[in-house]
């Protein structure tokens, strides 16, 4: 019964989204023969992962394209929004419409050949909805459609023939609500591509505007005919052409996104794995609270009651370290202190996202907005960070405070700077569309020492003016000896074994978001995205703090370091699993593309290491504080 309710709740998270859909946008409403502009953006791979703008291909282009504003995450995904010769007017039919004729040469099909080969596909926007070709099988749709194909070894006498789709069916769903609004508003943008090798009257001059085509005009529509497809293995003239279908829908501006939403078949298997891996998450959360509960209130009351000064001196486990368990790390504590703020940046960052996105804020109409949303959380978390590596670091007896601070606001940033720029060389050389232009570089610049910097500062003041972190025992001048431990108790073995447990948690969901990062998929399943980070905070949490507790029992007190490396393994499983979908799912070839893969997989890996490693560290020294806190100390 519980988990029937829990995944109504669940499944009723997309409609109050849709209830107010994405706030600050408001829908654009047409009359008849308005005209409706076509945008062209992309074309993007999952083989090579190297976006190139649309007319970096020799397709046609008006003389003066004008370039669609973007916000910074549109740039950083290499986004080229730019105006085409596409000319559509509201609910008004076209057919086989010609765009332009254009002389390829041999150079020009040489690139249509390689675009082709690695399954390049075209992005078109039309009142901001990506176009999509319809999987009528499924019924569910892909973005954008491919340049391309390639014929099947037996067609042709079993020669690899390439094709261009060269005319595209536009289909345009609207809806009319008189009583609610004027006018149509569009609610899908369908495309149907075709290649046509197109023929006319050599006779006669060709006019883009008064010359009839034999092979499709207003009166024959376009048809795929495999004994005349548009070739692409030697120089020759292609002719551009469209067509325009508009379709009454009953779908409102509201639910237009939901066939994008949908997503493929397979995802209904999404919805019971994360469900199931949700009860037993909990169910191990329940257990591991209640022997900690019990183990602890016993060994509590045990050494409370200790009256005479030979069981006092008999006594064994985690309270015979109570001078030592607070003694600063021996090994880099300003390094740790540094590592715990940065962390809990990137925490507050994460659930302020999270909380954005399940308002409505970051939905894929608003194109760019999560990867914004994401750089400018993390900029203005800067205090956090500050704050938490000052107190930290005072509570270690550390007296160089400038440099922990300018450590904290630099050390995380300037390590994803430098992969990032390294990428963005990689991928000018290439001529991506995602290589950062130098003004969208020094805003990211600007953005980092004129906004997180001072931030980081201002918390680094607070923290340090404030006092340190109050513990419950005194720390003994002399250091007591560790006694030998135990294979199973080396710290390696319990860092390797600290990350599986949170790593289990996310890894359903990971399976998901990796294919909306690396396959082009929209992923906007943010509430269970919000329960797997509960998932994963509790699973954090209880692993160090269970893996600690048998450390202190073990007379062992470097539980600094190792309660932060601990739950931050996890991000070395979350990196071995990107090398496994890398080589199982993706067939990405090239030096560069597998460099870009890895570079932002090791960035993302980075994160996740500060944000799991945080989360295990306060939780650690939250349980420490508070066991020792319960006992009688003399």
């Amino acid at each position: 019964m519980a988990r029937h309710m829990l995944f109504g709740v669940l499944a009723a998270l997309p409609a109050a989204q849709a209830a107010f859909y994405l706030p600050g946008v408001a829908p654009k409403s047409y009359t008849t023969r308005d005209k409706v502009p076509l945008f062209v953006n992309k074309v993007t791979s999952t083989k090579t992962q190297l976006p190139y703008s649309y007319y970096d291909l020799p397709f046609c282009r008006p003389k003066h394209a004008k370039q669609a504003s973007e916000n910074l995450g549109e740039v950083l995904e290499g986004d080229m929004i730019k105006s085409s010769l596409y000319e559509i007017e509201m609910k008004v039919p076209d057919g086989c419409k010609i765009l332009c004729k254009k002389n390829h040469n041999k150079a020009d099909m040489r690139l249509f050949r390689s675009i082709i080969d690695d399954e390049y596909r075209i992005d078109w926007i039309i009142d901001n909805l990506p176009g999509a070709m319809r999987n009528e099988e499924y019924d569910y749709v892909t973005r954008g459609f491919p340049v391309g194909f390639v014929a099947p070894p037996a067609f042709e006498g079993g020669r690899k023939m390439h094709f261009l789709y060269n005319h595209v069916r536009i289909v345009l769903k609207y809806h009319e609500d008189f009583a609610a609004f004027k006018g149509a508003r569009i609610v899908g943008f369908q495309i149907i591509p075709f290649s046509i090798n197109h023929m006319w009257d050599r006779m006669e001059d060709f006019d883009e505007y008064t010359t009839t085509l034999s092979t499709c005009n207003e009166m024959s529509p376009a048809v795929n005919d495999p004994g005349n497809f548009q070739s692409v293995e030697e120089s020759d003239e292609v002719i551009y052409t469209y067509d325009v279908k508009w379709v009454p829908s009953d779908i409102t501006w509201a639910h237009r996104w939901d066939v994008y939403l949908k997503g493929n078949p397979d995802d209904e298997i999404h919805y019971f794995s994360i469900v199931n891996s949700l009860m037993i998450v909990l169910f191990l959360t329940g257990v591991v609270a209640m022997i900690m509960l019990r183990t602890l209130r016993k060994d509590i009351t045990t050494y409370n009651e200790m009256q005479t000064l030979e069981e006092a001196q008999e006594e064994s486990g985690w309270k015979l370290v109570h001078g030592d368990v607070f003694r600063a790390p021996e090994t880099s504590p300003m390094l740790l202190s540094v590592l715990a703020g940065t962390g809990a940046q990137i925490f507050m960052m994460t659930g302020c996202s999270m909380v954005f996105a399940i308002l409505g804020f970051l939905s894929p109409a608003n194109r760019g907005g999560l990867l914004t949303a994401i750089l400018l959380l993390f900029v203005f978390m800067g205090s956090f960070a500050g704050y938490y590596a000052a107190r930290l670091y005072k509570l270690f007896g550390g007296k160089e405070w400038k440099r922990n601070t300018i450590l904290t606001a630099t050390l995380f940033p300037t390590v994803v700077f430098g992969i990032f720029l390294v990428l963005d060389c990689l991928l000018y050389y290439e001529g991506a569309s995602t290589a950062v232009p130098f003004s969208t570089l020094v805003a990211l610049i600007l953005l980092w020492f004129g906004i997180s910097l001072p931030l980081v500062l201002i918390g680094s003041y607070f923290g340090f003016k404030k006092d340190a972190f109050e513990v419950p025992v005194r720390t003994n001048q002399i250091a007591r000896h560790i006694p030998e431990q135990m294979w199973y108790t080396h710290p390696a073995f319990a860092v390797a074994l600290g990350g599986i447990l949170p790593f289990g948690a996310v890894c359903i969901e990971l399976f998901f978001i990796m294919s909306a990062l690396w396959l082009h998929q929209i992923y906007y399943v943010f509430g269970f995205l919000m329960i797997v980070l509960f998932i994963l905070i509790a699973t954090c949490a209880e692993i160090t703090i269970v893996m600690c507790y048998f450390q202190l029992c073990n007379e062992d007190y470097h539980w600094w370091w190792r309660s932060f490396l601990s739950s931050g393994s996890a991000a070395g499983y979350l990196f071995l699993y990107s090398i496994w979908y890398f080589y199982s799912k993706l067939e990405i070839t090239g030096v560069v593309s597998s460099a870009i893969y890895f570079g932002y997989m090791f960035v993302i890996a980075l994160a996740f290491f500060l944000l799991t490693g945080c989360i295990g560290f306060w939780a650690c020294f939250w349980f420490v504080r508070k066991i020792y806190g319960a006992i009688k100390v003399d």
